[in-house]
């Protein structure tokens, strides 16, 4: 039997955009107006200009917002690190990664480096969206527990998928460029301890990795075959004591898409605190207010309890606003208290604001041996209030996933506010969502060079 990578390479670079359903097509173009925006949202922000100081190529592609073209793995790493610096980007249910922010950059780096058509682009998104997807699920939670980080292992191989399809790569050179991506993955989870930068990072080196790969599978750089499956695959190495399955990875692979499913968050922060999240919205809805509120105890998941929970006394008071985006105590505190947890709510000064910090101290949890996550992301809270009354809040499912999709208008909404903060005129900003809900019809992606600001 051929190695899984070869097979997906022969279903991958057969394809064409007629092949892909018109869901899967309005998925990808959903997925790259959010990533758009949420690149003009990061613009301005202090890690997004490190990272173009940092990278010293220049060349003719395009990392939106920013005035100076760069080469095309430049473009991928700015790109694809902007889009997840805020924490709002797309996710995954079920087996939770970002899928978005890898392959996007690589692909819009891709194109309009080689100059391919927006139908090309949307394409290659689709079909690196739908590698991440399916990839993930592999070996769910695995890499997670092994003390690396998804986005930087597997990305490279959707960014692989994605540009090597828009730049028409056939299925020998695909192959090759899936072996080389593979030696290409990284991401340690130590930024959770700190609040460091790094976790930023990891999408778009993944997204330059994966590009650079699909460039080595092109002219002829030969990668093993047996990097998904081998004696010593990338699963071996990342995921060790995970019995892979492929099922998920092949079962028919270019006829169902996974990614027409690709959750949107409404909050800018961890996934997995939405649904209690919208908990408190609703309790503060019934007009609860806070200093009438005791304690509040949520049932929650064991595997959510170490990257959202614990410490609890640190995630109480997280020690900046990066930090508070993985603090379940502080994101609740702060969507009762606005009523949203958007990019404003997670700031180092709201990180310090007595009154968020005295709410997020009468949260705690216990764990619930029935919760369904990761098939399901619920949120539940069991409010004492000083009057004695015991309320109690539930939430079946995340708002934004296949359950409760955020309509288009939401979407679009969320566009636009990304774009006010990032500090683009209006104007400016409908042009790019035009672009992105439209790229199928361009001749090539040269338009990308008008939002260069």
């Amino acid at each position: 039997m051929k190695p899984v990578a070869e097979r997906v390479a022969d279903v991958m670079t057969a394809l064409d955009l007629g092949d892909v359903p018109e869901a899967a097509r309005r998925a990808a173009r959903r997925d790259l107006m959010d990533a758009a925006g949420l690149c003009v949202a990061a613009r301005r922000t202090d890690y997004m200009a490190a990272v173009v100081s940092g990278w010293d190529g220049g060349g003719g592609c395009t990392a939106i917002g920013h005035p100076h073209g760069l080469d095309s793995a430049g473009a991928a790493v700015v790109n694809g690190t902007a889009v997840h610096g805020e924490d709002f980007d797309d996710t995954l249910e079920g087996a939770p990664i970002r899928v978005g922010a890898m392959v996007i950059p690589a692909v819009l780096a891709a194109c309009e480096r080689y100059g391919r058509s927006g139908a090309d682009a949307l394409l290659g998104i689709a079909c690196g969206l739908e590698m991440i997807c399916r990839l993930n699920h592999v070996a769910p939670g695995a890499i997670h527990r092994a003390g690396f980080h998804p986005v930087g292992v597997l990305g490279p191989f959707g960014a692989a998928v994605g540009a090597g399809v828009a730049l028409g790569l056939d299925s020998v050179q695909l192959t090759r460029a899936l072996g080389v991506a593979g030696s290409m993955s990284s991401g340690i989870s130590e930024f959770l301890t700190a609040g460091a930068w790094t976790k930023r990072l990891h999408p778009g080196w993944a997204a330059q990795s994966g590009l650079r790969a699909a460039l080595l599978g092109r002219a002829g750089f030969v990668g093993p075959p047996t990097v998904l499956d081998g004696p010593r695959s990338i699963f071996n190495g990342f995921a060790p004591g995970a019995q892979p399955r492929f099922e998920p990875l092949l079962e028919d692979l270019g006829e169902r898409w996974l990614m027409e499913d690709i959750a949107f968050k409404p909050y800018a922060c961890g996934t997995m605190i939405h649904p209690y999240i919208d908990c408190m919205v609703d309790m503060a809805r019934d007009g609860i207010d806070a200093q009438d509120v005791v304690d509040v105890e949520c049932e929650t998941g064991e595997g959510l309890v170490a990257r959202l929970w614990e410490p609890l006394a640190a995630k109480r008071q997280p020690p900046s606003g990066y930090a508070a985006k993985f603090s379940m105590p502080f994101g609740m505190a702060v969507g009762f208290l606005d009523g949203d947890a958007g990019l404003a709510q997670f700031t180092d000064e709201r990180a310090r604001e007595p009154g968020v910090l005295e709410l997020a101290a009468k949260i705690r949890y216990v764990i619930d041996p029935d919760n369904p996550y990761p098939d399901e992301y619920t949120g539940h809270l069991r409010v004492r209030l000083r009057d004695g009354r015991v309320v109690e809040y539930r939430r079946p499912h995340l708002r934004g996933g296949k359950h409760e999709p955020l309509e288009d208008v939401e979407l679009v909404a969320k566009f636009r506010g990304n774009v006010r903060h990032g500090g683009w005129s209006e104007d400016l900003g409908e042009e790019l969502l035009r672009f992105t809900l439209g790229v199928q019809d361009e001749d090539d992606l040269s338009a990308l060079a008008r939002f260069r600001r």
